[in-house]
């Protein structure tokens, strides 16, 4: 088979990786636009269930990625003046950069060309393009492919209230961190996470009206990251903020996140893979796991059925089933974020607590305060935390029908 990656990105090189381990005869080539070791974003994260698929499929390329990521445990929220410690699940971070570069070596090693500084601009039938039996569209939330038959994959965006930034740090945070800072103008905050020994990611959110009453809409890059360092001096410790992470020249900046669905993944030759596909709100950490699980299923599909239409329908299925409890869960996340005023004055442990919930679907229709007496009562007892399982999402959906529905007259 001949195939053609477009992008660069985990889920592309990935997808190469596992396509030359079933059949080192496959043709395979990967159009990047980007010069090599150029990549937005600082470092990514992912949790051990990655790890463990990774070995399944390329022991290799996991554990040179297991050997180069950080790792943490603890969560520390700051709100305020106060400061609260949870002990989680065992987390991982990485640069960005670094992965794909690992990936990138991988893929090289195996006998696929990797071409940077070649951006795609033409349709699937035309140029490069033309002779491949595949095309993958894993170039990113703003797919050129994807856009040339918008009408046929029938993308749907919903926009987010909050504006956020993703910057980078000389700090070196060893726990996954939180910090909210209340302003004349509302509250403001960040999470913090290490990919390395020298440099932490830090993102940065707000509503719009706090993002306008601090002036941030309309200051420059220096001026505002002057303004986020000293607002979040506390877990900064004194360590200044980054813009972006490339020597492209160009300013670190504030987005609204868009939510992609599509109605139909593929078309023709052209199948979508990654942020092509599908995205998540950032706040759930799980943008990195999900392309590269995508390219998993891709590249099983594609072993599995001879026909290449129904390998793409396989591969269809299998990921929006997959996506489904994780989407649910972004939503429920996002939506936690942008109503913090309703959990930020509980005391910080129970505000921190909420926010470990922040997925589950009856959360917003639950008082916060009774919301962490019940969970703290129902984390004591197994029957209750079964019942919470079976039960909680069908609560939910009865009370957002009824909330939409209104009083009747």
């Amino acid at each position: 088979m001949k195939v053609a990656c477009v992008g660069g990105g985990p889920a592309g090189l990935y997808f190469s990786i596992l396509m030359k381990r079933q059949d080192p005869s496959h043709e395979i080539t990967v159009y990047e636009r980007n010069p090599a070791g150029s990549t937005y974003g600082w470092g990514v994260t992912y949790w051990a269930g990655l790890i463990e698929k990774l070995r399944a499929h390329d022991p290799e390329s996991a554990r040179t990625i297991s050997e180069r990521s950080v790792r943490w445990s603890d969560g520390v929220a700051h709100v305020g003046d106060l400061t609260t410690v949870h002990h989680g699940d065992e987390g991982f971070g990485i640069g960005r950069r670094e992965l794909l570069d690992i990936l990138a070596d991988r893929a090289r090693e195996l006998g696929v060309r990797v071409e940077y500084e070649h951006e795609v601009t033409a349709g699937p039938d035309e140029r490069e393009l033309a002779g491949a039996d595949l095309v993958v569209a894993c170039d990113g939330v703003n797919s050129t492919l994807r856009e040339r038959a918008a009408d046929h994959f029938g993308t749907e965006v919903t926009a987010g209230r909050n504006k956020y930034v993703w910057l980078g740090t000389t700090k070196v945070f060893h726990a996954f961190t939180f910090a909210f800072r209340e302003t004349e103008h509302g509250w403001i905050w960040c999470y913090g996470y290490g990919f390395s020994d020298r440099h932490s990611t830090c993102i940065v959110e707000c509503s719009e009206e706090t993002w306008t009453g601090l002036g941030l809409h309309e200051t420059n890059e220096a001026d505002s990251l002057a303004l986020l360092e000293k607002l979040f001096a506390v877990p900064l410790d004194g360590h200044a903020l980054i813009g972006r992470a490339n020597s492209d020249g160009a300013a670190a900046q504030w987005l609204t996140f868009r939510t992609l669905t599509h109605r139909t993944w593929s078309h023709g030759r052209v199948v979508l893979l990654g942020d092509a596909a599908h995205t998540t709100h950032y706040s759930i950490g799980a943008g990195t796991t999900l392309a590269l699980e995508d390219a998993i299923a891709l590249a099983g599909a594609l072993r599995e059925h001879a026909e290449p239409a129904a390998a793409l329908a396989h591969y269809e299925r299998e990921r929006r089933a997959a996506l489904l409890p994780v989407q649910s869960a972004a939503r429920y996340s996002a939506r936690w974020y942008e109503n913090l005023t309703r959990y930020i004055h509980l005391p910080p442990a129970h505000m921190f607590a909420l926010l470990g919930q922040r997925h589950s679907p009856l959360l917003p229709y639950v008082p916060p305060a009774l919301y962490y007496r019940l969970d703290r009562a129902v984390s004591r007892s197994a029957a209750l935390r079964g019942l919470k399982r079976r039960l909680g999402p069908r609560l939910a959906r009865t009370l957002a029908r009824a909330r939409r529905a209104g009083p009747k007259m």
